[in-house]
């Protein structure tokens, strides 16, 4: 499948769970608005009904507290007069009547009423036709009089209430217990069971009274309203309540979906490492195929030049002089070094797989190790154009090391310098050793083209190569500078570098030395 085939699926599927864990998240948050909507409306519509619920409880403990007396003594004086005058009716008519309906008028109705008999003394009934149109009238007449008054009465306490009630403070117009008992029967009944503390101020801001729970944790949100909505502000009270709980109330109510906003969130960090690893792995491909064609290049030059010397040396018309004869077995000896080296890089492949190195450590004097290299690759940087500088000062430059190993890796570094010099300048290559804190230093420094501080992040990764621009001749494995850090971690030592671009680089090496100075 081609790479930009790739790219865009996986863009199409990270856009998609991208999408999906955005939705829930909008859906989350609407679900919690939308709650916190409710909830503050169920709280508001509590705190009206329970302000309603005390001012009535005012009015009623008025009214049959303050004016229970007043209210009695005229109910009886009224009742003492309607009664007078119902008697007074009824002797003066002697025809006291009871009727469940008015009859239409001009109908005659015949009515028994009760008589006590002058002789015997006995009760007995008569019957009297006469109309009782009049009668009923005027019972009509007095009951609405004693209506009207039973309103004037009531209307009087009404306006008692007005003007004296409010006058009072509101400690004694409030019954704070009931007011609790109220609250928690209002949200009850909205189904909010969470706990709550309320206190009391007047519009001023002095308080009144708070709850005996009461603490402050969760006021940030507090609800409020007024109480005595009607009266004169300065009679009107503050009723605060806040939710102490009220953040996890609202968390709650989205524990449903929280499952799979972790489910999607877990398949977005699947996709997205899946996604890494894939690409990850093309690179690779991609790496190890250019390998396979650096690998192919560099087997190529060295067997040709083994199978054209070994030609010259089976043509009979090449004529075997001394001088002749030294050239060509020198030139398939160093040809055959250079393929062994070539085939030991190759052999580095199975060592990072298998992550072990079978090292063969012994004493080695390190300067003359690198004085060995140094003279055998003199010959290769001065067909460069170059030249090598050594200062070998280390005073104590014996080392545990495998040789073969570290001079692999003292001549990959070198080899690197001659690979990547400049075009402009003439190659300059110095090499140097000294003792520091009980271990032996070794520095590779030239004036080559340099690194960019990006890539000095990564020059030590497997395959990884310096890019170097136009330059297309400097072929490699990108296995070098990797086989130097782990060979030297090996060691139980450490590999530095430093370098600027268009300047230089320079690799420090610290190896523990044996036998270290006092």
């Amino acid at each position: 499948m081609k790479k930009s085939t790739i790219t865009i699926l996986a863009f199409l599927m990270g856009f998609s769970f991208i999408c999906l864990l955005l939705l829930q998240v909008h859906y989350i948050q609407k679900v919690l608005d939308l709650r916190k909507q409710h909830f503050e409306e169920s709280v508001e519509k509590c705190l009206t009904e329970t302000a309603h619920q005390i001012e009535l409880d005012e009015v009623t403990r008025y009214i049959y507290n303050e004016n229970e007396v007043n209210t009695k003594g005229k109910q009886s004086q009224q009742d003492t007069l309607t009664t007078q005058e119902l008697s007074k009716d009824y002797n003066t008519n002697n025809n006291f009547k009871l009727h469940q309906s008015v009859p239409e008028e001009g109908v005659n109705i015949t009515i028994q009423e009760p008589s006590i008999s002058v002789n015997t003394g006995k009760l007995y009934t008569r019957r009297n036709s006469q109309p009782i149109k009049g009668t009923i009238r005027s019972l009509q007449e007095k009951m609405n009089k004693r209506l009207a008054y039973k309103r004037e009465l009531v209307e009087e306490v009404i306006y008692s209430t007005l003007f004296t009630s409010n006058d009072r403070p509101l400690e004694e117009r409030i019954d704070f217990k009931r007011l609790d008992q109220i609250l928690k029967s209002e949200f009850t009944s909205v189904g909010i069971d969470l706990t709550y503390h309320f206190s009391v101020y007047t519009t001023s801001g002095n308080f009144v009274y708070q709850c005996t729970d009461y603490e402050e944790r969760g006021n940030e949100t507090e609800f409020t309203h007024t109480i005595f909505n009607n009266d004169p502000i300065e009679k009107m009270a503050v009723l605060k309540v806040h939710f102490p709980d009220l953040e996890s109330y609202s968390r709650r109510s989205i524990l449903f979906i929280m499952p799979s906003l972790i489910f999607t969130t877990i398949l977005l960090v699947t996709f997205i490492v899946t996604l890494i690893l894939v690409f990850r792995q093309k690179k690779l491909a991609e790496v190890k195929n250019d390998f396979i064609n650096n690998m192919t290049h560099e087997f190529k030059t060295p067997i040709s030049s083994i199978s054209l010397a070994a030609q010259m040396l089976s043509d009979a018309s090449v004529p075997k002089t001394p001088k002749m004869m030294n050239r060509l077995t020198t030139t398939i000896n160093d040809e055959t070094k250079r393929l062994r080296f070539q085939v030991e890089k190759v052999l580095q492949l199975s060592m990072y797989e298998n992550q072990r190195t079978n090292l063969n450590q012994k004493e080695i004097d390190m300067n003359e190790l690198i004085a060995s290299v140094i003279h055998t690759f003199t010959l290769k940087v001065e067909k460069n154009g170059g030249k090598i500088i050594s200062d070998l000062r280390a005073g104590n430059p014996i080392a545990y090391v495998d040789e073969m190993h570290i001079t692999n890796v003292i001549f990959n570094l070198m080899d690197n310098a001659v690979k990547y010099k400049r075009q402009d300048a003439q190659l300059e290559l110095k090499v140097s050793t000294w003792n520091e804190n009980k271990r032996i230093c070794i520095s590779i420094q030239d004036n080559g083209i340099g690194i960019r501080r990006d890539d000095l992040k990564r020059i030590f990764e497997k395959f990884y190569r310096v890019h170097t621009g136009n330059l297309h001749d400097v072929k490699g494995f990108g296995l070098g500078l990797a086989y130097v850090k782990k060979i030297i971690q090996d060691h139980k030592g450490n590999v530095s570098v430093e370098s600027e671009f268009g300047i230089g680089t320079k690799f420090i090496i610290r190896l523990p030395s044996c036998n270290p100075l006092s």
